[in-house]
């Protein structure tokens, strides 16, 4: 591209200017002194991108119209026509648009002289053979870029030049294919009618083989045909273009347009074309039967077949009633359905979206004309495959059709399943199933149940469909048909039951009736979900479950019409007579009760609807049902355990729940809506016996009843305990449960091998033996065996590995109804779930709650131990979502322990021992979060015992310790403390425990008078005959938390003071083997101490606390050659260079600063050592030349010099990469320049070798202020991360008298001590503008 510009620019004069030689060097030297950011819009013309690619050419638009007669036009102009011959191909297309927006929005640019010039500039002529075809692709979108301005229809001579051109490029075939001729016929489709009478000759022969030789040739005879029918007739006679005689060259002249727009999917213009052709010479029925399907359809060719298809869905808006009738029963469109079948591979191209669309677009263009829709709508219904429907069940087309076409289409679809018309479908087989047919099986029954199957769910499909409250009829009309059909059959016909008028004509069996009813009660779920708001309420202000039971009860009363298919015994339909009592009852109650009346009327008219499904269950449920509801409603609501009224019966609440639980073995989506309903309005009832009922579900390895109809068991961890047990059987058990899913990759031959047994061995050999086909050790018969008993050996072995195959099959079956049974406990464990996440939503204030807590744990455990398959993956999900969100994180708890404070006590010490048993962190996680929340319900509760007096006799400075509170609560630290001082002790000295430093924190964070408690723990393991790595995490433990705020408040002074000292003591004593760590363990030891020890020297300094620093100092001195030395010799493993930094943190709060020397190696150390930081840092780095020097104005006295250290310390430097950057100014060699020292010392040892330090930092802050006065330079230490961690915990209550800014006052400080800095060292700075800063900058930096 630079060469192009080079070249370009050379030659960016007009065609004539070689003849000027004089101006050519002015002219030159005037186009390549255009600016930067103009030649970059050719660059970004060029790019992939589009959103750059537009945004380029508007930028070069505007820059052009600025400059309409300047030396830019025509650059532009000459950059764009060479860019066309690109050797990128993405390239061209962009410069021909580009070209074509520059020529639409000047006009007056002549078309001609650049069509001129692209002629001469690619001239086909005297190119070379290399660059051959970028010139042909650079005249074609050159004449592109023409037609595209839209201007090139206007302009005759171009118009001409350009066809003239196209024609020329046509001869090209190789390299532009057909490209040529189908950019004109598109120029041609736009040229207005006047032009085509000069147009016509040159673009047309008047020879019709010339015409039916390539598609473009034939669509442009018709575009002629359209536009100046007279004058092609001038010029070519009277041409009959769909003649018998033309069907072979017409059908080839498809299948090249066809193969032509294979890659792009799409219909072709001339297909089209000669649709309407035959349509307006009335001969669509000849062109459909000989063209499309007798022709082009029989070609085998599958793009071929795409465009029978494409032309199949375009012509529906164009055909009449008795053309879609034609169009519809023809072959192509039971190809079109062979396609639809059989194209299932992923792989495979599928038609079917395709041809929705069609569709789609047909029907939402055709409202009015309902006739249409469903003709079409029925014509594609009636595809089928040996009875089934091509089209899914689900076709949402159905939404473009109008009201009278939608009910004509349910009203079809209903005649077609009480008398299926096989005759009227166009059914097919497809190659596989002709091969396999059988009468015995394909027979017309068959089909009519595909059919029916279809059907009845293409219609609770179209009732999904549906949201308008106009359709309500015939949602009523399709509810009423499926209940009907699924369990009534009709005797006579009477007029009041429409659904009795029609008689089938195929009798219905026995599983259709089951795929009805099946399809019955999804509707049923539909319409109480998803017309819940719209239309779960009718016009008379009842449910759709209630009409349903009238119209059901409106049936049982015409019994000489019609009869149930099972018929009510007398018991039953007592029953069913007393739930229609029961529902008006409900329909009374007050307004109070109003909620709970609709849960349980839900429930009832579920129970009742089942009683045609299940009459012999649903009968006894009814009747427990209807007890419950007059006990619930006759007593009060009450969060307490409710008591039964006559202790022989049950109370109502667990007759009720075992109600729910047995709704729920059954897999419906909406009995598990209405069993959480009801629910939700009864748990407030709940007794702890109920409460155990869904727990032995959950749990069932603690079930005491065995007489439950879903037995639950467990099968991993049964046979974890019996691993001794060797037969076959349990190891095939085993495998299946250890292994799930893994059966099918298994082959047959590793079936075989596993499946041998002891037992068939020896019969094996016991035959061989029978049969001599074993030898003996001592025989010496070398005869061989004759045929009557090679015979009777080959009869019994297959006998015997017959049975050995039934065995292995038997087993297999065996092993997968495991699998299966498995499958079913783990979905009504999850169902089951929900009663459970209902409980903790709607009463977690309940006492009975805390029993939930190690159920839960329980499944937790268990399914991470077996989360193998997805239900146990989703069993365990939900369990943590439960326990987690909705249990430990609730806002609400309960408050009323009552007697149970010392069996909570119990329940935490067992919980936290269990957490430090468990094999897996994450389980360990759940158990201890749940001894947490145990903590936190005992300190919601207060104490039976009076607290007033002992709260009176404290002092008021100590009132707002956090003693009271928990004197007042029901936490007793005294039986707490040992729990987790144990757990801590644990943690610390096992080697995989599996307690973690987060689970502490949280601890100590929630409770900081435990946390008080349990510190002598952590200090006590920081030091002594533990292993190195737990040394290490005590520090680190200790190192959090010191920074909590919640802690320092629990303290007084004097205390937190000796604590501070004590901690000190521990970790100094680590400190003096800093320099012989040998394993990972020791370092991460050697760090955590240095992180620990920054921390206390920060909480010392910014307390002014009064601890000894002299010993610490004195051990951090001892170890700086042993650590200098490996940072220097680069024989420190990772990490090192870390520790050398925390070392002169520490240091720099002691009071001794770290030397620049050091500074500088400890840079070069880092970048060496991680090159990509490296990579990192360079990006944004400025040259040596532009970065702005460091200047100390001489004129400046000391006293002001000192006065920004004196203040706050923070002098921020000016930015040198533009980045803000905040830095604080420490002070270098401070108790050097006491002494009269020089403050630059080259060696780094002699800068460790100030005065005694010392032992308070009041006198420190004292040294470093005389340090500032005398001169000393400042240096900019960075801030240790402790420092900012402890910032943000900072405690509101000061120490020693002093009282620091909360923490959320940090920022605003550092900013204030920036502004107050700035303004002491250059005041004009702030006053006057960037230019001034700068010049003073520079005027200061002169010597």
């Amino acid at each position: 591209a630079v060469e192009m510009e080079k070249r370009d620019g050379a030659a960016a004069m007009s065609p004539g200017e070689a003849a000027k030689g004089g101006a050519r060097p002015a002219d030159r030297q005037g186009l390549l002194q255009h600016s930067r950011e103009f030649l970059d819009f050719f660059w970004d013309i060029a790019k992939p991108e589009q959103e750059t690619r537009l945004q380029a050419t508007e930028k070069l638009l505007e820059y052009l119209r600025e400059r309409p007669e300047g030396s830019e036009m025509q650059y532009a102009q000459k950059r764009l026509i060479a860019g066309l011959g690109m050797g990128r191909e993405t390239a061209r297309p962009c410069y021909s648009l580009a070209l074509a927006q520059l020529l639409q929005s000047f006009e007056d640019i002549p078309l001609c002289s650049i069509l001129q010039q692209i002629q001469e500039k690619h001239d086909l002529r005297t190119v070379k053979k290399v660059m051959k075809r970028p010139a042909l692709f650079a005249n074609l979108f050159g004449v592109l870029a023409l037609f595209q301005s839209g201007r090139l229809v206007k302009d005759s001579e171009a118009l001409m030049k350009s066809v003239k051109l196209l024609q020329a490029l046509a001869q090209h075939y190789n390299h532009l294919q057909e490209q040529p001729q189908k950019a004109l016929v598109d120029i041609l489709s736009e040229v207005p009618d006047v032009m085509w009478q000069e147009l016509l000759p040159k673009v047309l022969k008047p020879d019709l083989n010339s015409i039916l030789v390539s598609p473009e040739h034939l669509e442009i005879f018709l575009l002629a045909q359209q536009k100046v029918p007279v004058q092609l007739e001038k010029l070519m006679g009277s041409v009959n273009l769909l003649s018998d005689e033309n069907i072979p060259r017409l059908v080839n002249v498809l299948k090249l347009a066809a193969s032509s727009v294979k890659r792009e999917r799409k219909l072709p213009t001339v297909a089209l074309d000669l649709l309407r052709l035959a349509l307006r010479e009335d001969k669509f029925p000849w062109f459909w039967n000989e063209i499309v399907e007798q022709g082009l359809l029989k070609k085998q060719f599958w793009p071929a077949s795409c465009v029978c298809f494409r032309l199949l869905g375009a012509s529906l808006p164009l055909l009449s009633k008795e053309q879609l009738q034609l169009v519809m029963r023809g072959d192509t469109i039971r190809h079109y359905g062979e396609h639809v079948v059989t194209a299932k591979y992923p792989s495979q191209f599928k038609f079917a979206s395709e041809m929705n669309e069609y569709v789609g677009t047909f029907l939402e263009g055709c409202r009015d004309d309902p006739e249409r829709q469903l003709a079409v709508l029925v014509a594609f219904t009636s595809i089928t495959n040996q009875g089934l429907p091509v089209v899914p069940t689900y076709w949402r087309v159905v939404r473009f059709l109008s009201s009278p076409a939608l009910k004509g289409y349910v009203a079809w679809l209903r005649d077609m399943f009480l008398q299926p018309d096989l005759d009227s479908l166009v059914d097919f087989s497809t190659g596989n199933q002709k091969k396999a047919q059988d009468a015995s099986i394909h027979g017309p029954e068959r089909a009519v149940f595909r059919l029916r199957k279809w059907i009845i769910l293409r219609l609770v499909s179209i009732v999904d469909s549906l949201h308008l409250e106009k359709e309500e009829a015939l949602i009523e009309e399709v509810a009423r048909f499926c209940f009907f059909h699924s369990f009534f059959e009709t005797k006579k016909p009477t007029s009041q039951i429409p659904e009795t008028g029609q008689r089938f004509s195929f009798p219905m069996e026995g599983r259709a009736r089951a795929v009805v009813s099946s399809a019955f009660f999804s509707l049923l779920q539909t319409l109480s979900t998803q017309f819940k708001q719209a239309l779960e309420q009718t016009q008379d202000k009842q449910p759709w479950t209630y009409r349903l039971v009238q119209f059901a009860d409106m049936l049982l009363n015409h019994s000489r019409n019609v009869s149930p298919l099972t018929p009510f015994t007398t018991q039953q339909r007592q029953a069913w007579t007393r739930m229609l009592q029961t529902l008006k009852e409900l329909e009374a109650c007050s307004s109070e009760a109003k909620a709970k009346a609709t849960a349980f009327q839900h429930l009832l008219l579920l129970v009742g609807i089942h009683l045609f499904k299940n009459p012999t269950e649903s009968c006894e449920l009814l009747g427990d049902i209807q007890t419950c509801i007059q006990k619930s409603l006759g007593e009060k609501t009450r969060r307490t355990r409710s008591k039964a009224a006559k202790p022989q019966e049950p109370p109502w609440v667990e007759v009720l729940v075992e109600i729910l639980l047995a709704l729920l073995a059954q897999p419906s989506h909406l009995i598990r809506q209405v069993a959480r309903s009801v629910f939700s309005h009864v748990c407030a009832h709940l007794t702890p016996r109920a409460l155990q009922l869904i727990l032995d579900v959950l749990n069932p390895e603690q079930s005491e009843d065995e007489d439950n109809n879903v037995v639950v068991t467990d099968d991993s961890e049964k046979q974890l305990e019996n691993e001794e047990d060797k037969s076959s059987e349990s190891e095939d058990n085993k495998n299946s449960e250890s292994e799930d899913g893994s059966e099918e990759e298994e082959s047959d031959e590793e079936d075989r091998d596993g499946d041998v047994d002891p037992g068939f061995r020896e019969q094996l050999m016991a035959v061989l033996q029978a049969g001599k086909a074993l030898g003996g050790v001592d025989d010496d018969d070398d005869e061989e065996l004759g045929d009557e008993a090679m015979m009777a050996l080959d009869e019994n072995l297959a006998s015997l590995f017959a049975e050995q195959k039934l065995r292995i099959q038997a087993r297999r079956d065996e092993k997968n109804k495991l699998q299966k049974e498995k499958a079913l406990r783990r979905d009504f464990q999850i169902r089951v779930l929900d009663l459970i996440e209902v409980l903790v939503t709607k009463q977690p204030e309940n006492p009975l709650v805390l029993e939930l807590l190690e159920p839960l744990l329980n499944i937790i455990r268990r399914s991470m131990r077996t989360s193998s398959t997805k239900q146990e993956q989703d069993l365990l999900h939900k369990t943590a979502r439960i326990f987690t969100h909705h249990l430990c994180r609730s806002r609400r708890y309960c408050r009323d322990v009552g007697n149970c404070v010392e069996t909570l006590s119990t329940q935490v010490e067992r919980l936290v021992q269990q957490a430090a048993h468990q094999a897996d962190s994450s389980v360990a996680l759940y158990y201890f979060n749940a001894s947490l929340y145990l903590l936190r319900v005992l300190k919601g509760n207060t104490a039976d015992r009076s607290i007033h007096k002992p709260q009176k006799k404290e002092k008021a400075g100590t009132s707002t310790k956090p003693k009271g509170p928990e004197a007042a609560s029901c936490l007793d630290l005294n039986l707490v403390t040992p729990i987790y001082s144990s757990a801590l002790s644990s943690f610390l000295t096992k080697r995989n425990s599996p307690l973690t430093i987060p689970m502490f924190l949280s601890l100590f964070s929630r409770h900081p008078m435990l946390c008080k408690s349990l510190l002598p723990v952590v200090v006590q393991h920081v030091t002594g005959q533990t292993r190195p790595r737990h040394q290490a995490q005590a520090c680190l433990l200790l190192q959090k938390t010191l920074s909590m705020r919640e802690l320092r408040l629990c303290f007084e002074d004097p205390e937190w003071e000796q604590l501070t000292g004590q901690i000190l003591a521990k970790v100094t004593e680590n400190l003096r083997a800093l320099g012989e760590a040998q394993t990972k363990s020791e370092q991460l030891k050697n760090r955590s101490s240095l992180e620990l020890l920054n921390t206390l020297l920060w909480i010392i300094n910014h307390e002014n606390l009064t601890v000894d620093l002299t010993v610490v100092l004195g051990v951090l001195q001892s170890q700086q050659q042993y650590l200098q030395h490996r940072v220097r010799q680069k024989e420190q493993v990772a990490g090192s260079s870390r520790l050398y930094d925390l070392f002169w943190q520490a240091m720099r709060f002691l009071g001794v600063q770290r030397p620049k020397s050091e500074k500088k190696e400890a840079k070069e150390v880092s970048a060496t050592q991680s090159p990509v930081s490296m990579k990192q840092k360079k990006k944004g780095f400025l040259p040596e030349t532009k970065k702005r020097k460091k200047r100390k104005s001489e004129g400046t006295p000391p006293e002001e010099a000192a006065k920004p250290a004196a203040t706050g310390g923070d002098q921020p430097q000016p930015p040198s990469t533009g980045k803000k950057r905040k830095r604080k100014k420490a002070k270098v060699a401070a108790q050097a320049q006491a002494e009269g020292t020089p403050a630059a010392k080259s060696p780094a040892t002699e800068s460790l070798s100030p005065e005694p330090p010392a032992k308070t930092p009041k006198l420190r802050k004292r040294k470093r202020k005389l340090s500032q006065v005398n001169g000393a330079t400042p240096v900019s230490p960075t801030e240790p991360v402790v420092e900012k961690q402890y910032q943000k915990e900072l405690p509101q209550k000061g120490v020693s008298g002093k009282s620091p800014q909360s923490p959320q006052s940090a920022l605003p400080r550092k900013k204030a001590r920036l502004r107050l800095s700035l303004a002491n060292r250059s005041p004009s700075l702030l006053q006057s503008g960037a230019k001034k800063k700068k010049a003073q900058l520079r005027k200061a930096a002169k010597p």
